[in-house]
């Protein structure tokens, strides 16, 4: 008598062969996503969990922020956060080749 050999299941192992295999795909990354350890933006620690949507806690220190669905940061959230900071953005900087001088603008 022999055993059968045992199957590896990950995050989507409730959806079986339905969605699709592209879906399952994308469920797959969200999830994994989600459960990977993340940093604390305030103490630097790999403590953070996801409380509710967008709403995550550190719980070693108890910061609450905002982020991401399935992610504490986002890129547009850097961005965001980049020009509430005052730093340049790509617009904002222009070399003084593409401004207009009085002469050209007369």
């Amino acid at each position: 008598m022999t055993v059968g050999k045992t199957k590896k299941v990950g995050p989507a192992r409730g959806l079986g062969v339905r969605y699709g295999s592209t879906v399952r795909k994308r469920y797959i990354k969200a999830i994994e996503e989600l459960r990977k350890p993340h940093t604390c933006p305030q103490c630097g620690l790999p403590r953070v969990k996801r409380e509710s949507v967008g709403v995550w806690k550190c719980r070693k220190c108890g910061y609450t922020f905002t982020g991401g669905a399935y992610t504490p940061t986002t890129k547009l959230g850097i961005v965001a956060k980049r020009v509430a900071k005052g730093a340049p953005t790509e617009e904002a900087v222009k070399t003084p080749e593409e401004t207009p001088t009085e002469e050209e603008t007369a």
